[in-house]
Formats: structure tokens, sequence, C-alpha cells
């Protein structure tokens, strides 16, 4: 029986793009089912008392700058030639997150899932305007209007909540993280231990 990896996600981060898209060839390998679980990165953070890279180094000299080089060599070793640097970043995520939730409730989520990675981390979109998200979802061939007033239901703000507060629960602290059962994997530079413990026997 194929195993199950859970993938912890939030367009919001770069990582989550570039784990992503590096992830197709380890699952071709492993023969894994891939599940996104949508939680919201900031929510994360404030329940753990954690905060993103750029703020937590930010005053520690070559720190960034490393960073910057790490997300260089990755997308090298995959090949990752679409990814650019969002010149909003960073973007707040909620109002996408929300509409991820609720186009997933449709039967849309991987449609939805696609056109948000674009947009944030391929054309260099500001998600976070209604309008802008609106008009990238209809270019998806989404109902971007349905979705995006979908997006304010009270069930779906708390659906992303309640995953969010789930996700902090389970030790989440920071995205992407990766969940094959119970062992937990944080990073896009863990993939090599994730692939190893999915073909554990």
């Amino acid at each position: 029986m194929a195993k199950t990896l859970e993938f912890l996600f939030d367009f919001a981060s770069p990582n989550c793009w570039l784990a992503y898209r590096a992830l197709p060839p380890l699952l071709a390998r492993t023969g894994a089912r891939l599940v996104i679980e949508p939680v919201l990165l900031g929510g994360v953070f404030k329940a753990t008392g954690n905060q993103s890279p750029f703020h937590a180094f930010a005053n520690v000299k070559g720190k960034l700058d490393y960073e910057r080089l790490e997300i260089r060599r990755f997308i090298a070793a995959h090949g990752l030639t679409r990814f650019r640097m969002n010149p909003h970043f960073p973007v707040n995520s909620l109002l996408l997150m929300r509409a991820f939730v609720a186009a997933r409730e449709a039967g849309q989520g991987d449609a939805l899932l696609e056109a948000g990675l674009a947009g944030m981390w391929e054309d260099g979109l500001d998600l976070s305007k209604l309008d802008i998200l609106q008009a990238q979802l209809e270019q998806a061939g989404l109902d971007g209007a349905a979705l995006v007033a979908r997006a304010g239901a009270p069930e779906i703000k708390a659906a992303l909540a309640q995953a969010t507060e789930a996700a902090a629960a389970r030790g989440v602290f920071g995205l992407p993280t990766f969940f094959v059962g119970d062992e937990m994997f944080f990073g896009k530079e863990r993939l090599a231990q994730v692939e190893a413990e999915l073909a554990r026997p």
C-alpha cells in the first residue's frame, strides 16, 4: 500500500513553491500519495513565537545572503527555472488561502493551487489584492468572483483557522513541513530524508 506524504502548505512561502515543484520525481520514485494541507503561515508563527528568516536573521551578518545562495542552489539542482522572487514580498496570503479552502470544497483545489503558485512565484503578482486574485482565478478558468466570495464565509475562515491550530499542536513551527505518518520533516532541504522515510518498508 502506498504511503501518504502530507505537505503543510501556504502560498506565502517561497520555499513551499520550491518544495512543491521539486516533489514530482520524488513522488514518482516512491509511489507516495501527496496530500496538501492548507495552513496559515502567519498563524503558525503567532502560535509558536516563530518568525520568517527575513526577520529572524535580519541582523545576522551573512545569514540572509547564505539563505539566498541556498535558494539558488536548490533551484539549480531541481531545474526550477520558472521561479521569480515576488516583488511584493511578503504578500499577505490570507484571502488566497481561504479561496484555496473554498476551491477544495468545490472540487477545484488543484486548479486554484496551480493558479496561486504561478501567480505568486512565477508571475510576481500581489495576490493579496482582491481584484488581482480574482483576475488570476478567472484566467485559470475558475469562477473567481464566486471563490473570493466563498472565501469570506465563516465556515471557510474557521476551517483554515482550525487547520492552522492543529498544525501547531502537532509541532509545526514553519513551512514547508511534511509528515510521513507521525514523522515530521521541516524545510525543502529535508526532501532526501522524506524520501528515505517513504522508502522504508
